[in-house]
């Protein structure tokens, strides 16, 4: 399934990180996710993906989907 990320989708809601990690994998990376990290750390900051990832966590922890 390929998303494409978008503008209007919710920072921190996980579907422009799916997005960059689809886009890896299409075009051969051995590790998506660590691509799409890397991506995110370099335009948000270590600090900021640390907190988006932390409230992935306590979502994914209580059950609900990303929005």
């Amino acid at each position: 399934m390929k998303t494409k990320p978008r503008s209007k989708t919710k920072l921190g809601s996980g579907r422009r990180f799916a997005a960059v990690e689809a886009s890896a994998a299409a075009s051969g990376a051995e590790n998506p996710a660590a691509v799409a990290a890397s991506a995110g750390i370099k335009k948000y900051g270590a600090k900021r993906m640390g907190k988006m990832a932390q409230a992935a966590k306590k979502r994914k922890a209580r059950g609900k989907k990303a929005a």
